[in-house]
């Protein structure tokens, strides 16, 4: 792992703010992994905030819902923050907010739910992983095979991003329920919160909520370094085990969540709110204001940026997301999907752009590899098309976290070659 310059020093100190209800929104069919939803309304008729307009016939799949209130008025391809583009609901906002029917459940209520009920709730809720990899929730809550530990991943490793450590402190004891709902639906004991030692306030708060538990919740201060917040790194510096190459953490008995969804369950199981906005930190060396945001998903990244604005001279790049994980968009019509965890504004001397030279063999990228992978043998394989190859030098374990361009002294755009590999490995 790596020491980063984190930039966090902008947002870090800014309470949630909610961004003004959107004219317009664009919601994307596909906002986690899995199969594609089919749109469940027309263009004309009215929506309500939560409403569900969206659904799929498949094992891996979420619903998507209205995020306004308002008229549906065009079902059409749109840009895609990951995809390019994509099939989107169109909903223009009739202004009035009106909420569909949520159904709030009072602690007696909750306690009496089963694990299937509660499963149901959150794939009602259309939630997924909400710190970057959009898996759908209800999934994890249902592993194969038994597991005895629930990890919280509250690292948020990435520089710039200070949306989670936001929630920490303001909406700790509704993590915290969540927590102990996702630890009771998975019938675990053993539970550790994940906290980088740059939270103090939020290590604090948790400390705190965890000794009213008792033994059953222990807050795991970890070094501020990337990629901390990675699954993998995350067992391994909490639990010291190790996930085998090729299997995933319910095949030792782990399961980890991100704060941010673990904080959408409370909303879903105590609240009966689906998920329909999330918080993004919009920030950057170019923007007068960055803030942390609280955004109705299907709203254009260009209005977020108004709102921080005003915008200066010498910006070159919009990354959606962290800096070393994030994707480089081409405009800004690209809307908030569930996944959207920054918008990042930077000059060409922040994006670090530099000329591709050829590999000098330093080892640097081996060196710095999370998982122990050889990234510029994968490199050499990928440039090659030896797909084979790639496979053998285990591609499909990279968790493209980035470091290897990072540390690379050649400029090598290991990680992109690494990600082709991976997508023509799976053919």
């Amino acid at each position: 792992m790596v020491r980063l310059e984190e930039h966090k020093h902008s947002t870090e100190n800014k309470p949630i703010e909610a961004l003004l209800l959107p004219k317009r929104v664009y919601l994307p069919m596909l906002q986690h992994l899995g199969k594609a939803c089919q749109p469940e309304v027309k263009v004309g008729e009215s929506v309500l905030a939560g409403q569900r307009i969206a659904a799929a016939t498949a094992h891996v799949w979420a619903p998507i819902h209205s995020s306004i209130s308002g008229k549906v008025v065009a079902i059409q391809e749109w840009p895609h923050p990951v995809l390019g583009r994509c099939q989107s609901v169109v909903i223009d906002s009739d202004g009035r907010d009106a909420r569909a029917d949520f159904k709030p459940r009072k602690e007696e209520e909750v306690a009496r739910l089963s694990a299937d009920e509660i499963r149901k709730i959150v794939l009602d809720a259309g939630i997924v992983g909400m710190g970057g990899a959009s898996f759908p929730s209800h999934i994890k809550l249902n592993p194969p095979h038994p597991v005895d530990s629930l990890i919280i991943n509250a690292a948020e490793c990435e520089p710039y991003l200070t949306g989670d450590y936001r929630l920490m402190l303001e909406k700790a004891k509704e993590i915290f329920l969540g927590i102990k709902v996702i630890a009771r639906c998975l019938g675990v004991k053993k539970i550790f919160i994940g906290v980088e030692d740059n939270k103090p306030e939020a290590i604090i708060k948790f400390q705190e909520l965890a000794a009213q538990d008792g033994e059953a919740t222990s807050v795991k201060v970890l070094k501020s370094a990337y990629p901390q917040g990675g699954e993998k790194q995350l067992i391994k510096n909490i639990l010291r085990k190790e996930v085998p190459s090729g299997k995933l953490p319910f095949d030792i008995g782990v399961v980890v969540h991100n704060v941010a969804t673990v904080f959408a369950i409370y909303e879903a199981v105590y609240l009966g709110k689906p998920l329909y906005e999330r918080v993004v930190t919009v920030t950057g060396s170019c923007l007068e204001n960055p803030r942390n945001l609280l955004v109705r998903l299907g709203t254009p990244i260009g209005e977020l940026i108004d709102f921080c604005g005003p915008l200066g001279d010498g910006y070159s790049r919009i990354i959606i997301g962290g800096p070393m994980m994030g994707i480089t968009q081409y405009t800004q019509d690209v809307p908030v999907i569930k996944s959207t965890t920054g918008v990042i504004l930077l000059t060409e001397k922040g994006a670090g752009e530099r000329e591709e030279e050829f590999c000098i063999r330093c080892g640097a990228c081996v060196r710095a590899c999370p998982v122990g992978l050889m990234p510029c043998l994968i490199n050499l394989a990928s440039e090659k098309e030896l797909w084979k190859e790639a496979k053998s030098y285990q591609a499909l374990d990279c968790m493209e976290c980035g470091l290897c361009n990072y540390v690379c002294p050649a400029n090598r755009k290991l990680t992109q070659s690494i990600k082709r590999a991976k997508l023509e490995v799976v053919k």
